[in-house]
């Protein structure tokens, strides 16, 4: 449970990150949202971007598929919009620096600005949050409810039933522990009742000849 909220607390922390980059610099003061996706995949132009066909567009999808993640504690779709994340921003440097010849950090040349430190750092954060959280839990074995009634044992008549030393075997609606009906053999399997006098009955006393009243 601590291992899931910290892990989303990290994931919407990157996610909000990789979603406010492209309003910082990018490179030589131009902000990322000024930059085109075709131009990631086509080559760097001067042209400008409106907001939806922008290189926020990506990172505003990924946003989302990180809001599913969390709410569904899904590991595989935090790591995802980490990784569409960097891909993308992996995709802008390489473009950038083919456009510009080289790519610098700092100094009073062209370089590399905040935007694009911030989207680093936000898709580093989402796969640290996949990696922090433990997932949904797993369930071993079947909970069995309360409420599911036992099944319904059928009711064998006293001339369908099998007599003691039959070769016949209850069925799977007829347990070996289930007591016979009062008047009916036991099931097989079963011993029958305990009876101290056996087949016979009980012996039966000779009653003595009464002496003639007189």
């Amino acid at each position: 449970m601590i291992r899931n909220v910290i892990g989303s607390l990290l994931a919407l922390a990157g996610a909000t990150a990789a979603v406010w980059s492209p309003f910082r610099d990018w490179y030589d003061g131009r902000p990322g949202r000024d930059y085109r996706i075709q131009d990631l995949f086509s080559g760097i132009t001067g042209a400008g971007a409106e907001l939806t066909t922008s290189i926020l567009l990506p990172f505003v999808f990924a946003a989302l598929v990180t809001l599913v993640g969390v709410a569904l504690r899904s590991r595989l779709l935090v790591a995802l919009s980490g990784l569409i994340v960097l891909g993308f921003t992996v995709l802008w440097t390489v473009r950038q620096g083919q456009a510009a010849g080289s790519l610098t950090v700092g100094g009073d040349a062209a370089a590399l600005g905040t935007g694009v430190a911030t989207a680093f750092g936000g898709g580093v954060l989402l796969l640290i949050g996949a990696a922090v959280m433990s997932g949904r839990g797993r369930r071993h074995g079947r909970v069995e409810s309360y409420d599911e009634e036992p099944p319904a044992y059928p009711y064998v008549p006293p001339d369908e039933q099998e007599p003691y030393g039959g070769t016949r075997r209850p069925g799977p609606a007829e347990p070996y522990d289930r007591p016979a009906p009062y008047g009916q053999p036991p099931p097989y399997g079963q011993p029958p009742p305990f009876d101290p006098y056996g087949p016979e009955g009980p012996p039966t006393l000779p009653i003595p000849d009464r002496p003639d009243e007189r």
